[in-house]
């Protein structure tokens, strides 16, 4: 099977909305196991957190589907004030914060393109970053959000030769203070049941874990809305790519 768009988003609840229906194909690349979920206009992966999660869901969907486009799709942290939890961005350079090299999208040919969600950057970090650091990658890079897989879809598409494009959606604004997450991802999985029980024991940390699920959710329902816009309209997909049907 080819397929004209392919997704990467790091974890499942972020796409859960656009792919909940869709049918699962489990396969593997190079040693590793992945869920391919095939939509009649797109398939998608969930890579894991992280860049190298990102680097091999990258390389295991364009070896399996061969697709003519890739997105790099998610939630991310806001850097600057005026970004609010819901807002979705399609950055047109990504920064890879490992080594500050920059990769510019494919947006700008695109009808969205030419507004301002579109003239925006994003900066990709290993780390999951709390609001000190936040702060750090703004005004270092002059980047508008932070995620942390962007820039590794970014040099796998420009590898094969791909055109490819960014949708964040703001989960954490720029003063949120995530609660530590890092410990509990291992190889880019999140282990739930590990950070369930060490939140339990710190009630200070309640408030701030429900306001982050409940801001996750209403930046994945965001995302997977113009994930749907782009594939249906055509809105969102560069260049001559507009003028097939999905």
């Amino acid at each position: 099977m080819s397929a004209k768009i392919a997704i990467i988003a790091a974890l499942e609840h972020e796409l859960h909305p656009l792919i909940k229906n869709w049918p699962r194909n489990k396969s593997s690349h190079d040693g590793r196991d992945f869920t391919f979920y095939e939509g009649a206009y797109a398939v998608a992966v969930c890579s894991g957190i992280g860049p190298e999660p990102g680097r091999r869901a990258s390389e295991a969907i364009i070896a399996k589907y061969s697709p003519a486009l890739l997105i790099s799709a998610g939630i991310a942290g806001g850097l600057t004030p005026d970004l609010r939890i819901g807002e979705t961005i399609f950055p047109v350079t990504i920064i890879d914060a490992r080594d500050s090299s920059r990769h510019e999208t494919a947006i700008q040919n695109t009808p969205i393109g030419r507004t301002p969600l579109a003239k925006t950057i994003l900066v990709s970090s290993p780390e999951i970053a709390g609001a000190e650091q936040k702060q750090k990658l703004g005004k270092a890079y002059g980047a508008h959000a932070v995620d942390m897989e962007g820039a590794s879809v970014a040099r796998a598409a420009e590898a094969h030769g791909l055109p490819f494009i960014a949708i964040k959606t703001i989960s954490d604004e720029v003063d949120f203070e995530l609660p530590e997450m890092m410990p509990f991802f291992r190889d880019g999985e999140f282990q739930i049941a590990r950070f369930v029980l060490h939140i339990s024991i710190r009630p200070r940390l309640w408030l701030r874990v429900f306001r982050l699920a409940r801001n996750t959710k209403i930046a994945s329902e965001n995302l997977c809305a113009w994930l749907r816009e782009s594939a249906l309209t055509n809105t969102i997909v560069p260049g001559s790519l507009a003028d097939q049907k999905p």
